[in-house]
């Protein structure tokens, strides 16, 4: 899209076409080329017409709503399948969850990037690999490598989709930073969609429940769940036509959060060291630790990348930096404790998962510490932070793929 705007800058007609195509591509290329062409005339008409604000939400064409109509309907239908084919859902959903949203999805951002017919046809190969590997695997009870392998399959559509959202494989820094941004968007989004749709809901069922009808059973079974996938399609559609929606309140959000998180942890750690447990002989302990260790990092990554072109005053950058340091502090006691765990009992799939993943949230971690501190002492800007986490996204990619499909091999179904 870059090249696309540079390449057309002269020619009206082509820039507005290129606008029409995928608007929050285009604004989002646009405003990190405008600081070279300040001066040129046409680019001073696009960025005041891109920063305009306008109170109305975009609904988009008819053709755009007729896609979004058409995906909560293929959604709800995949939703629905275990009924329709009278299929187990124990079997079903925990393979093939993922498959209810990711597809529609990928298949929005390749539409609305114009991607073309050999990337598509990457997408919905790697997807429909994932989707007979994970399949026909046996139906093991209790199998750990199995539940790794489907866990691990939502990161691994979830990379795809950031290929879909981002168009290439090459290194795109800041289309990979605008996919987190879209993430932080999409969840701030759907959590309203969803509070409306709950109180939506409750209303509905006590509006009959008045009038003698109960129609509970029947309502989650052929509207919920037809309305739960919905609610990410619509978020993005309206994020993605709107990009003013949420746009000032995830910097908000996430602008909040990071002194409260850091704060919260340095707590935590001290309270953790009175309170006798610890991760090297609790397992539950342990994997909360894990799950804490990865929410703390989702904050650093999304408040770096809400701004990672603006810029941050000092404190703002202190405190991310400090967040980092102390993650890192507990990046390392998960790590002791796992390599203890495997010292004292030996290898298992679920250890060798949490090693690996570990191991590379640490490296990332000291990525982003080092690039604050450059930050803090002026030989770098914030928008070296964002890289620096953009360029490590496809290594968490890999990962996936080894934990989704390798491990099954290499462990059997433990």
């Amino acid at each position: 899209m870059k090249d696309e705007i540079l390449n057309n800058l002269n020619d009206p007609g082509q820039l507005e076409k290129l606008y029409r195509s995928s608007k929050a591509s285009f604004k989002r290329e646009f405003g990190i080329l405008y600081p070279e062409l300040k001066g040129n005339l046409v680019a001073s008409f696009w960025n005041e017409r891109l920063n305009y604000e306008n109170d109305e939400i975009s609904w988009g064409s008819g053709r755009d709503l007729i896609f979004v109509i058409v995906a909560v309907l293929f959604a709800g239908t995949i939703a629905k399948l275990p009924v329709y084919l009278n299929i187990n859902e124990d079997y079903f959903y925990p393979r093939n969850i993922g498959f209810i949203i990711f597809p529609v999805l990928a298949a929005f951002f390749a539409w609305k990037n114009n991607l073309s017919k050999m990337k598509i046809g990457l997408i919905a190969g790697l997807m429909v690999l994932a989707l007979i590997f994970i399949n026909s695997l046996p139906d093991v009870k209790k199998s750990d490598t199995l539940i790794l392998s489907c866990i691990h399959l939502l990161l691994f559509l979830w990379s795809i989709l950031g290929f879909a959202f981002v168009g290439s494989i090459k290194n795109s820094d800041d289309r990979r930073l605008g996919y987190l941004k879209y993430n932080g968007d999409l969840l701030v989004i759907t959590t309203l969609i969803v509070i409306a749709g709950a109180i939506l809901t409750g209303i509905t069922i006590g509006l009959f429940s008045l009038i003698g009808f109960n129609i509970e059973e029947f309502y989650f079974k052929n509207i919920v769940v037809f309305g739960l996938p919905a609610a990410p399609i619509i978020g993005t559609y309206l994020t993605q036509s709107n990009p003013q929606l949420v746009g000032k309140v995830s910097p908000v959000i996430a602008k909040i959060f990071s002194p409260l998180v850091l704060v919260m942890l340095v707590i935590y750690l001290v309270a953790m060291v009175y309170s006798g447990k610890d991760p090297y002989n609790d397992r539950e302990f342990l994997l909360i630790f894990n799950a804490l260790l990865i929410g703390v990092m989702a904050i650093i990554f999304f408040s770096v990348a809400e701004t990672s072109k603006s810029v941050k005053s000092k404190p703002e950058v202190w405190i991310l930096f400090l967040l980092s340091i102390v993650t890192i502090l507990v990046n390392g006691i998960a790590l002791s404790a796992i390599l203890f765990r495997i010292a004292e009992w030996g290898i298992t799939p679920n250890r060798a998962a949490v090693l690996g993943s570990n191991v590379l949230i640490l490296v990332n971690l000291f990525l982003v510490a080092a690039q604050l501190y450059r930050v803090l002492s002026k030989k770098a800007g914030i928008s070296e932070v964002g890289k620096s986490i953009a360029s490590y996204l496809p290594i968490y990619f890999l990962w996936t793929i080894i934990v989704t499909f390798i491990f099954p091999l290499i462990f059997g179904f433990k």
